[in-house]
């Protein structure tokens, strides 16, 4: 093989991923990442009825009973969704002031990515994909991407 077609050597490791599919990760998980969207929807002024639509529609009950007692071992769409929402909110902290970057989910955007809407609208109706594309907007933001 020609050393013009080889790759160059890296010295970059990729993170060993998380399996969320093994019971055990998720409940070592589950309740630092509900203790943080709690904090999160605090943050971020959010009312009780929009953090259950982000968290993909949690019933009110089960909803207070998570608030009041978050020991309990979440789903792999639940703990993704959290996971995306704590990288928005930590995004949002590297590129702007605390104060703008908590309000920023709930102000009017121009992007064309939001179709006139709130971040925070765009992400209740769009789901776990439009958590996934407002996550990728701000680390690309930060240079991330």
């Amino acid at each position: 093989m020609s050393l013009a077609y080889a790759y160059p050597k890296s010295r970059f490791e990729p993170a060993t991923l998380v399996d969320l599919t093994s019971k055990a990760e998720r409940e070592r998980l589950s309740r630092s990442a509900l203790t943080g969207f709690f904090r999160l929807a605090t943050a971020w002024g959010l009312r009780d009825d929009d953090a259950r639509e982000l968290l993909g529609g949690l019933s009110s009950s089960s909803f207070y009973d998570w608030k009041k007692n978050p020991d309990r071992v979440l789903e792999v769409d639940r703990i993704t969704r959290i996971s995306y929402l704590l990288g928005i909110y930590k995004s949002l902290h590297i590129l702007y002031g605390d104060k703008l970057a908590d309000e920023w989910v709930r102000l009017p955007n121009t992007n064309p990515i939001f179709g006139g809407r709130t971040p925070l609208a765009f992400m209740q109706a769009g789901g776990l994909l439009a958590m996934q594309t407002v996550r990728k907007l701000l680390d690309a933001r930060r240079g991330g991407l």
